[in-house]
């Protein structure tokens, strides 16, 4: 199945949290197909802290959803995320955003990611990896903006 994943991190050394969590997805059911530029962005949801940085990560993979979030969890607990603010700072955050054509609405996942197509520190990595790509929604990729300003740093 083939799967955009969001990475974002805004505590410590964040290029290692990034790095560490794609070395960490990849494995027997997991291949990283694309990784997009670092991207910095400002921080979502009105919460004072610092700035993220953001990528986006094209995977193919034979886990279920549920499968491939518990493992998202997973990896996002070993390098010591803790879910203390919502939208708060983070270490890592790893995010499905579209998995295949699936759509999920259950309480645990929600597929596509429910503000895909309002964060430009999504949108700007998705676009450098899918430029071709068209949204569940329907639109191109290159239609959507996102809110938010970016700064690729790589």
């Amino acid at each position: 199945m083939r799967v955009f994943i969001g990475l974002g991190s805004n505590l410590g050394d964040r290029a290692y949290y990034l790095r560490e969590a794609i070395k960490a997805l990849e494995g027997p059911t997991t291949k990283i197909k694309e990784t997009s530029r670092i991207y910095e962005t400002e921080p979502w949801g009105g919460i004072e802290q610092p700035q993220y940085w953001n990528q986006v990560i094209e995977v193919d993979t034979t886990l279920e959803p549920l499968d491939l979030l518990h493992v998202c969890q997973e990896i996002e607990l070993r390098l010591g995320r803790e879910r203390k603010v919502h939208w708060g700072p983070r270490t890592i955050d790893i995010d499905l955003l579209i998995y295949d054509n699936r759509v999920s609405e259950s309480e645990e996942l929600r597929l596509p990611h429910p503000y895909l197509e309002e964060r430009a520190f999504v949108i700007a990595p998705l676009r450098e990896i899918a430029p071709k790509l068209i949204l569940p929604s329907g639109r191109s990729i290159n239609e959507v903006v996102g809110d938010g300003k970016v700064q690729p740093l790589t």
